[in-house]
């Protein structure tokens, strides 16, 4: 009464989620593992919904009657032949041979009934038989007064007689036996399966390659600067096209060996799944994994290339005064105004590098100029800086809301802004290790790229100390009051400067480097004169403007703000450094005296800015201008009844060998623009390009490496984009840089391993959407549809296609089916049959037209089931079951015999 009670929901089998434990056991001397295998559900609390009667049926034998989850994909193939929710497995062990013998398997399956009936298991219960690759099942399910065995056949070829519904309904109804007449209703579902692996009517996945470009003709190049993207094989190896026919009831259908009534152009439900090639060959994997082997490498750049070609590197990078004196060389047919030291140094390194042997550099010439004249030049124009102009996006103009987000990347990444130099570096760094020689051209374009920045750096700077010079000594003159001309000056200093026997250092006016305050020139004359007419003995200098109303403490003269000098910038690496020395110190009081000594650097500039500011200041004032919580102040009442503020140092001030107290004493009254620079860029320059110049390969292209996935991740985002914005890997992107963030030193080749499988997803994407034609129809709903499709496709096991073979997407399948027939057969399109394939109305196209254009079926798959009293009339009416499965090489029957047993 109640066996349809508690069905499964449709759908349920392939949405849930299914578990399983498994134990191993011994028996007779035999190690078994039994498996339980079940669906996870969740229960409505109801408790008399799932009450369990006395002579209710087991939960397994509805399970055998519902027709919610028929042909279920990916699931146990138990679970597709008999529908259970819940079933035991027993398998021989691991390292244990088959059960083969007739005479253990019947002694396992009387074992298993007896303890089903001592148990009062109602769970049904498989033993594993003959060999694995069979997967045969013998088995049984007990409940009060019934019980339903399981039995199976396999065969390698299907019996002619028992090739279509026809026979298999003799099957059928002779095991079941039944006497009744006439017979219940047998209901029959359906399934036929074709497949589709021709796709040779469709384009290379990769542009067909250029051999007019750079490359050389590589499949899948690109231009510097840019990531190539995609397969390089196709990857969809199969489409699965599932036709069925889930109710049926026999007279209905018509299907034996002389005719067959089961169309698949008029089958009620398709079905489509495809199969996807395991691990196809994609470019920009290939890119990310051979860039970040090079992070593995051990040899140094002189290993890698000799020491001769380092060698002659080391003589270009310091003949610096062969192309200073590219200066005097007289500019033929080439107007002044158009010459530049930059142009100059860049053309006297040009001279340099004509006479190096083209045999011995491992990069071709054309190359390594295309490579710099991308990173320095992005524009396309050498003379343009390239600082100041931003290279235009392929994607064109982005909002504001993409701008942030790029940004919060590279931030994450700990990479770099996509228009940055380093960003296009580790581009070019990557095409040149795939396309152009490996890791002896990654090292060759390293020295090239630091030459560059080593020649960038001298031209640069030697147009900032021209100008730096003329402008000390314009302010010069018009302070003695000079009446020569700014031209001449700039003449005199011009020629001075580029003597090319004068060194780097002579050029200053003294042999320190100070801090120029070009700014603060007109404020330094009035600053003179009002401390000439105070009558001061010292001169204020390098004033920035007033503090508020404050006055110094022993003159009524109000407290001035100094300009002063910037503290120096700190990278990470340098503030680590920073950080070990000064923990190498101790905790001693000569250590600690030493850490602080070399952390007042910029205190004491501070100072000395201070004093020259405001001449007869003390201590206080500093403090009260430097740090304002270590000057305490508080109101008394004097003599007279006034109330006075009066203030004195904090008491972490006052302690005996204060740092500040001594600094104060031992500093002068000098402005900011005659004290020692506090940095020094110049020679904090020179370390950086020495650090880069003995960087290994696999040094600075660990460096690059977070720039190079940075751009492989905008690439999958804008690749994404382009195939659906509703893929749901494309939503893990910013997951993915989040958890490489925090394991950005370990977890390297996983990143790589996750954009690999992004990329594999969204070229899967494109292929079927080339194949499904989205965006070629004029009816914008009908390619919306197509693009849910295809997404679909690749998320889901099994996609429903709305319409069958009438809608959109069953057309489009039926046409790649029908040019796969074509191209199979090496015969022209029959017009009737491109008629009907065009034909809005499939059904008028004819039977015979609509049944050539697909081939014959992989696998038949027939349901049949009833319930029917056994043994005997008056028995109870229980469920029967048989399942077939018709292959090529296969031909599997797995049968449910319910009977009953209280008058057995």
């Amino acid at each position: 009464s109640n066996i349809y009670e508690n069905r499964a929901s449709t759908g349920e089998y392939t949405s849930g989620t299914w578990e399983e434990r498994s134990q191993d056991i011994n028996f007779a001397d035999f190690r078994f593992s039994i498996t339980h295998h079940f669906l996870q559900q969740e229960y409505v609390e109801d408790e008399g919904k799932y009450k369990t009667e006395e002579d209710a049926f087991p939960l397994a034998m509805e399970d055998l009657l519902c027709m919610n989850n028929d042909f279920p994909p990916r699931a146990h193939c138990l679970v597709r032949w008999y529908g259970f929710r819940e079933f035991l497995v027993i398998s021989p062990g691991a390292n244990c041979e088959a059960i083969i013998s007739e005479s253990k398997c019947n002694l396992l399956l009387s074992s298993i009934s007896i303890s089903l009936a001592n148990s009062g298991c109602q769970v049904p219960m498989f033993v594993q038989i003959q060999q694995r690759w069979r997967r045969m099942f013998a088995g049984e399910c007990q409940g009060p007064g019934v019980r339903t065995d399981f039995e199976m056949v396999h065969l390698r070829k299907v019996p002619s007689q028992y090739n279509h519904l026809s026979g298999l309904l003799d099957i059928f109804k002779s095991k079941m036996g039944c006497t009744l007449s006439p017979l219940p209703p047998i209901n029959i579902a359906i399934r036929f399966t074709y497949v589709l692996q021709d796709w040779q009517q469709y384009s290379w996945p990769q542009q067909p390659p250029d051999f007019d470009t750079i490359f050389g003709g590589e499949v899948g190049g690109v231009e510097f600067g840019k990531l190539p993207f995609g397969a390089c094989e196709e990857p969809i190896s199969e489409l699965h096209l599932a036709t069925t026919w889930p109710h049926l009831t026999e007279g209905i259908v018509v299907d034996n060996d002389v005719y067959s009534d089961l169309d698949p152009l008029q089958a009620p439900h398709w079905s489509v799944r495809v199969r996807a090639v395991e691990n196809p060959q994609c470019l920009l994997g290939d890119f990310l994994m051979e860039f970040f082997k090079l992070c593995c490498t051990k040899e140094s750049t002189e290993d890698i290339l000799g020491r001769g070609l380092t060698d002659e590197e080391g003589k270009d990078t310091g003949d610096i005064s062969s192309a200073l004196s590219k200066l005097t060389e007289p500019a033929a047919a080439a107007p002044i105004s158009k010459l530049s030291v930059s142009n100059m140094v860049h053309n006297a390194r040009k001279h340099i590098r004509r006479h190096r042997h083209i045999d011995e550099s491992p990069l071709n010439t054309d190359v390594l100029n295309s490579i710099l004249l991308v990173s320095f030049h992005p524009s396309g124009k050498s003379s343009e800086n390239p600082r100041n102009k931003v290279p235009q996006s392929s994607t064109g103009d982005k909002t504001n809301q993409e701008k942030d987000s790029d940004y919060n990347l590279y931030i994450q990444l700990k990479s770099a802004p996509s228009d940055s130099l380093t960003y296009r570096l580790a581009l070019c760094m990557s095409l040149v290790n795939f396309y152009h020689g490996g890791l002896r051209a990654v090292a060759h374009l390293w020295q090239e790229f630091v030459l560059e920045l080593q020649f960038h750096f001298c031209s640069h700077m030697l147009n900032c100390c021209i100008e730096r010079k003329r402008a000390r000594d314009e302010a010069q003159k018009m302070k003695d009051g000079g009446k020569e001309s700014t031209r001449a000056s700039t003449a005199s200093t011009s020629t001075r400067e580029v003597s090319p026997g004068k060194s780097w250092d002579s050029w200053s006016d003294s042999d320190d480097e100070f801090f120029e305050c070009l700014s603060d020139q007109g404020e330094m004359d009035g600053s003179h004169t009002e401390g000439e007419k105070n009558g001061s003995k010292t001169k204020p200098d390098g004033r920035l403007h007033p503090s508020n109303n404050m006055t110094l403490l022993n003159s009524t003269e109000p407290l001035y703000i100094p300009i002063t000098q910037e503290p120096a910038p700190m990278t990470e690496d340098l503030l680590e450094e920073q950080s070990e020395v000064l923990a190498k110190l101790g905790t001693s009081a000569e250590g600690a005296h030493l850490r602080a000594r070399m952390q007042s650097a910029c205190l004491l500039s501070d100072m000395e800015s201070f004093k020259a500011a405001n001449p007869g200041c003390v201590l206080e004032d500093f403090v009260r201008w430097y740090s304002p919580r270590d000057y305490v102040e508080e109101e008394v009442v004097d003599e007279k009844g006034n109330v006075v503020v009066t203030g004195e140092l904090s008491a972490r001030m006052k302690i005996p060998g204060n740092m500040w107290v001594e600094a104060w004493e031992t500093t002068r009254a000098i402005p900011a623009r005659r004290q020692r620079r506090l940095f020094d860029d110049t020679k904090e320059a020179e370390k950086v390009l020495h650090y880069l110049a003995v960087q290994k390969p696999a040094d600075f292209t660990l460096h690059l490496l977070p720039c190079l996935l940075h751009a492989a991740i905008l690439k999958l985002k804008e690749e994404g984009e382009s195939v659906h914005s509703n893929l749901h890997c494309f939503y893990s992107i910013i997951g993915l840089s989040v958890l490489f963030c925090f394991f950005l030193s370990i977890q390297f080749s996983e990143f790589i391993n996750q954009l690999m499988t992004i990329e594999t997803v969204i070229t899967q994407a494109r292929s079927l959407k080339a194949k499904f034609g989205i965006g070629e129809g004029d009816n914008w709903n009908e390619t919306e549809e197509l693009k849910t499709f295809v997404s679909t496709l690749l998320e889901e096991p099994e996609v429903t296609v709305l319409g069958a073979g009438q809608g959109p997407a069953g057309s489009i399948i039926h046409r790649l089916f029908v040019n796969s027939q074509r191209s199979a057969l090496l015969s022209p399109l029959d017009e009737d049959l491109a008629h009907a394939v065009k034909s809005e109305d499939r059904s008028q196209s004819g039977g015979s037209s609509s049944m050539s254009a697909f081939p014959s079926p992989a696998g038949r798959e027939f349901l049949l089931r009833t319930c029917v009293p056994q043994p005997a009339p008056y028995s109870k009416a229980l469920p029967q079951r048989l399942f077939c499965v018709l292959m090529k090489e296969e031909f599997r029957l797995a049968g449910a015999f319910s009977s009953d047993t209280s008058f057995f």
